[in-house]
């Protein structure tokens, strides 16, 4: 019997989309602690978030290149499942939250994903992402899925331009751990479509 991959939407910042994706069987949402990113939540906005949802829902936080001072005061305030670090931050930098984490990698042509993965140790996954100059993420394009190895020696999570029309495919194709959209079910940059979160979720599995 074969089980679907873990759900994660990430980039929410509404009470409302966090609940939709939730109860359309989301097992995470992600918070984007990153203040360039256009779905960068306050740490006020965060709490919110996550005091409405309901149990067994992980709560994962993006970080890119951030300082120690803004994880400890969002790790003080917000109550994160799991961190998730999008820049270029060390194998040390990661580990040192005594919180489960994930690194994110952009994959391209040139750059062999066992190469990149291999300092991480410590990560309990891999998030591979599109690569695009001057974006950390959430750029809406995929990649040539045919650069992942066949397999890694950690959970996959794959990312990057992942959509209702394309998932079926992804899944199939790669077979990941887990699959994480952020563009692909909005109506514009932090807003969520809801019939969008709803048919992503359906037609990854559940």
């Amino acid at each position: 019997m074969e089980v679907s991959p873990r759900i994660k939407i990430c980039g929410i910042t509404r009470v409302d989309d966090g609940l939709v994706a939730a109860e359309s069987g989301a097992d995470a949402i992600g918070l984007v602690f990153y203040h360039k990113s256009r779905r960068y939540v306050m740490v006020e906005q965060a709490r919110e978030i996550v005091r409405a949802l309901p149990p067994f829902v992980s709560v994962v936080g993006l970080f890119v290149d951030a300082s120690d001072e803004l994880i400890q005061s969002v790790l003080d305030a917000v109550p994160l499942s799991l961190l998730q670090f999008h820049g270029n931050e060390p194998e040390a930098d990661c580990s040192r939250w005594g919180v489960r984490y994930i690194k994110a990698f952009r994959v391209r042509p040139g750059i062999a994903v066992t190469d990149m993965v291999a300092p991480y140790t410590t990560a309990c996954g891999y998030l591979l992402d599109s690569y695009k100059p001057g974006e950390a993420g959430g750029t809406g394009e995929s990649f040539d899925w045919d650069l992942l190895p066949r397999e890694l020696n950690k959970p996959v999570v794959l990312a990057g331009g992942l959509s209702p029309g394309n998932i079926a495919q992804a899944i199939n194709r790669v077979q990941p751990y887990g699959v994480d959209v952020s563009s692909g079910v909005e109506s514009q940059p932090g807003i969520k479509d809801h019939d969008k979160i709803r048919a992503f979720i359906k037609t990854a599995g559940r």
